[in-house]
């Protein structure tokens, strides 16, 4: 992964005509200091503020759009107005899906590959040569069904 080896980044950015800047490497160490995380482009802002107060939001988004057209980041939509990236799982060989809290907004991931047989059907039975595929399934978490059975109580 890239985050082991940020050389590899830098040469990425040089072959694909792009300049290594600071504002890009501090974006790239955030996804690195929080692998699991599914951050909007406001939660990267509000963490490169702390210690790069020269990097502005707009800064941060064309970043983001970068790093995701690199295929570095995935771009993902949950559904509530905002885009989240996390850092691109390209080359496992499997996808990960997501379950999403409505009332707290918490994203969980799982890893099953619950759809490879029914993309395999899909895609023989249609022609189509499939990608990938998301999948997220929207609910409330446990945190938030315990606080709604002790309000019933």
């Amino acid at each position: 992964m890239w985050c082991a080896n940020p050389d590899s980044f830098r040469r990425l950015l040089k072959e694909k005509q792009y300049k290594m800047t600071p504002q890009r490497q501090r974006i790239l160490e955030v996804f690195c200091e929080h692998p699991d995380a599914h951050l909007s482009a406001e939660d990267v802002y509000q963490i490169v503020r702390v210690d790069s107060s020269d990097i502005g939001l707009a800064t941060v988004y064309r970043t983001l759009e970068l790093l995701s057209e690199l295929e570095l980041l995935s771009k993902i939509n949950f559904g509530d107005g905002r885009s989240r990236y996390e850092l691109s799982r390209t080359g496992e060989g499997h996808h990960h899906h997501h379950l999403i809290c409505l009332a707290c907004g918490k994203v969980s991931e799982f890893d099953d590959d619950l759809l490879d047989q029914l993309e395999k059907e899909v895609s023989v039975k249609n022609g189509f040569q499939i990608l990938d595929h998301q999948v997220k399934f929207f609910g409330y978490c446990q945190n938030c069904q315990r606080r709604d059975h002790e309000k019933q109580s």
